[in-house]
Formats: structure tokens, C-alpha cells, sequence
């Protein structure tokens, strides 16, 4: 059964309750969970929609970005949920193998709350007949089950989407409160 709304609904609830001062900057999630319904998790509802990301921290305190093809940016493993996906978690970790074949036997969830909830602006893009639009990324913290200190015989990037990877000390995120709360738990 795909993500449903009161899914969405209930992790938002619980992120909220546990981070007050983010209420604000997720009124635009709210206000469209409340228009979209179950469409929240769908790439074709161009008010905005959920995508999962996974944020993949190793003991030295370094989180896993990798170089998004079409944006030409720095991200985390990340991406749009699927009709299979019944969890967010469940979807941060799909996309976390799909990108960069680090599958989910290789890390461990650190909670079953978001890390962080963003949300931003994705640009229209012509091609693909996709409007400008949101994004309400819900990025999950994972840590390492295995030795990924030097992962390169592990990272197999998907390489329609992904260029590259690196292994970012988190004080070097630029992205608050993203980099804050990464540097809490790295303590």
C-alpha cells in the first residue's frame, strides 16, 4: 500500500511535537496534506509532495552526499516515494540502495522520527512537462551496521541520476537546521 496522507499526517505530528520551532517553515506541508490528501505522495501533485532522504552519518562524523545528475548539485541520497513504499523511512532507505547500492542490512535507522523535515522549490522543468513545485523532503538518520569507513568496494552509484559520492564532515553542511541537528547526534 503506498504512503498514505494520515502516514504523512502522523510523522509530521510526532516531528512537531519534538521540534516546536519548526512549525512555521512546514506550514506549507500542512496546508497541502490538507488540500492533497492520499496525492501527497505523488510526483504528479505539482502543489508539492513528500520525497525521503537519507542521511548516512559514520562514526568519524561523516554524512554521505552524492552529486545529483540533472540538479548539478550536492545532496543526500534521496528521492520521490513509490507505490511500494508503505513507510518514509521505508522509502529513505529504498532510495538510499537505489543510488548508492548501500543496502538496508548495511545501516541501522536511528529513529523513527525524521532528522529533519525541508522543504523546498523544485524548478519547472519543460521536458518533463512538471511545473515549479515543492518538495517536503523528510530526511532519516542512519548510521553504519558495517565498517564503512573507506566504502568504495560498497557504493555502486546509480549512475542515470548520481555522478558522484563523498563522505562530508558535518560541519561542513551548509543547510540549518539540517547541519545543526546532524552535529547534535554527532556528539
Amino acid at each position: 500500500m503506498p504512503i498514505t496522507a494520515q502516514h504523512v499526517r502522523e510523522t509530521v505530528d510526532a516531528y512537531l511535537a519534538e521540534n516546536p520551532g519548526d512549525e512555521e517553515s512546514l506550514a506549507p506541508l500542512v496546508e497541502t496534506l490538507d488540500q492533497a490528501g492520499d496525492t501527497i505522495g505523488s510526483r504528479k501533485e505539482f502543489r508539492g509532495h513528500v520525497t525521503a532522504g537519507a542521511a548516512l552519518l559514520r562514526p568519524d562524523g561523516r554524512v554521505l552526499t552524492i552529486e545529483h545528475r540533472a540538479l548539478s548539485k550536492w545532496l543526500l541520497p534521496g528521492g520521490h516515494v513509490e507505490d511500494s513504499d508503505t513507510t518514509l523511512v521505508d522509502a529513505a532507505l529504498r532510495e538510499l540502495a537505489e543510488e548508492t547500492g548501500i543496502t538496508s542490512d548495511q545501516v541501522e535507522v536511528a529513529g523513527d522520527l525524521p532528522l529533519h523535515i525541508d522543504v523546498h522549490t523544485i524548478p519547472a522543468n519543460e521536458t518533463k512537462g512538471e511545473p515549479e513545485h515543492l518538495h517536503f523532503d523528510f530526511r532519516f538518520l542512519f548510521r553504519p551496521s558495517t565498517d564503512l569507513v573507506e566504502p568504495a568496494e560498497l557504493v555502486e552509484l546509480q549512475e542515470e541520476e548520481v555522478t558522484a559520492y563523498s563522505w562530508q564532515f558535518a560541519d561542513t553542511l551548509t543547510a540549518e537546521p539540517f547541519r545543526s541537528r546532524v552535529l547534535s547526534v554527532t556528539r
